[in-house]
């Protein structure tokens, strides 16, 4: 059957993978060809209510986009996960956006304790932007669900700008889109009507917002981090890994010796180093047991879906083996899940963190 398209943005029509460019339900496929209008589900709601949704693209096409973005003069406004920032950095973002200025947006601040101040934050953001050979105009933390801080945000863009067209950039999962739907009700009132683009050389469709000189903010597809926990979960349960409210820390006293499951979704070992607290940072609904590391193995295979859930029965299957990550920690550091949370370690000790295979382990400088 010769493939359909989408009217707004060109792209071929699919109905089955609703996470993926393209998709449109079954049934307003056949409103559509009835009456000789269809679009994709993005474009249609993009039409009808100005309001964006995330689509995946392939590793290829993103860096067919961020080739086209290096190519632009323009500022780049990157958008990272303060909760989550090793599994929201776009890898090798310094080398595609070489010559253009970058604005660092730490979403999700709402998620961290009110008790972290935001300059400290925005410090830690900016060493860690360093690391990954970004250098930033500056740093803004936002929440969408915050109307000042968008407000503060769009200030920002407009000083930094100077003119030029901005290209908003993120990987998916870190609230990229609810970010520009807040600014676009800022900056149009849901008034005028949001259109879409092509980048040149691509078949990848660009969301254009209009700015009063004529220049525009362009809202790009998200690439999907292959190491995020998120892609091992179904939907139900992505409210474990992506938190919507302020997180309360919890700390556990341990011995060496000593194991916590992070429900079944990854483990802590205190292999060796004096008894000392480990502070928690993950969902508040997130069960944390603790138990004997000696037997730990044959804890989690008894109760991995039970009561140690989620996973849950429906995701065993497909949910990866846990594998080991061993460290040796000497001074207050973070041990991040990417995507989960992170536990920090305050004095020297001998760690061993499990994860499902593929999902990143890293430490960092205690952020809190």
């Amino acid at each position: 059957m010769e493939s359909l398209h989408c009217i707004g943005c060109g792209i071929a029509i699919q109905t089955q993978d609703k996470d993926k460019a393209g998709f449109t339900p079954q049934a307003a496929l056949d409103k559509g060809m009835a009456v000789g209008q269809i679009y994709c589900q993005r474009c249609f709601r993009l039409r009808h209510y100005n309001e964006i949704t995330d689509v995946n693209i392939s590793d290829d096409d993103f860096l067919s986009l961020l080739h086209s973005v290096g190519d632009s003069q323009a500022l780049v406004v990157n958008v990272v996960d303060i909760f989550d920032f090793n599994g929201s950095v776009i890898p090798g973002l310094s080398r595609f956006v070489a010559g253009n200025d970058i604005l660092l947006v730490g979403n999700k601040k709402d998620i961290l304790p009110k008790s972290v101040k935001d300059n400290k934050i925005n410090q830690w953001l900016v060493e860690r932007a360093h690391e990954e050979g970004l250098r930033p105009l500056d740093v803004v933390l936002t929440s969408a669900q915050n109307q000042q801080a968008i407000k503060d945000l769009i200030d920002k863009i407009e000083y930094y700008r100077n003119g030029r067209d901005v290209y908003v950039v993120g990987v998916t999962n870190v609230g990229k889109s609810t970010l520009i739907n807040a600014i676009i009700q800022e900056i149009t009132g849901n008034k005028d009507l949001i259109t879409t683009s092509r980048f040149p050389g691509t078949t990848l469709d660009k969301i254009e917002i209009p700015l009063d000189d004529g220049s525009y903010i362009f809202d790009t597809p998200g690439i999907i981090h292959r190491h995020q926990m998120a892609h091992y979960l179904t939907a139900k349960n992505l409210k474990y890994v992506s938190p919507k409210k302020e997180i309360k820390p919890k700390t556990y006293q341990l011995n060496s010796g000593q194991t916590l499951f992070l429900s079944g979704l990854a483990r802590f070992d205190y292999v060796s180093g004096d008894k000392q607290g480990f502070t928690g940072f993950f969902d508040n609904n997130l069960s944390i047991h603790r138990t004997k590391l000696e037997g730990a193995d044959d804890f989690y295979a008894k109760h991995k879906g039970g009561l140690l859930n989620p996973p849950n029965q429906e995701e065993i299957a497909s949910f990866p083996d846990l594998v080991p990550h061993e460290f040796t920690i000497t001074e207050k550091t973070d041990l991040v899940f990417s995507g989960l949370g992170w536990i920090r370690v305050g004095h020297p000790a001998k760690v061993v963190a499990w994860a499902p295979k593929g999902v990143a382990v890293v430490t960092r400088k205690a952020i809190i």
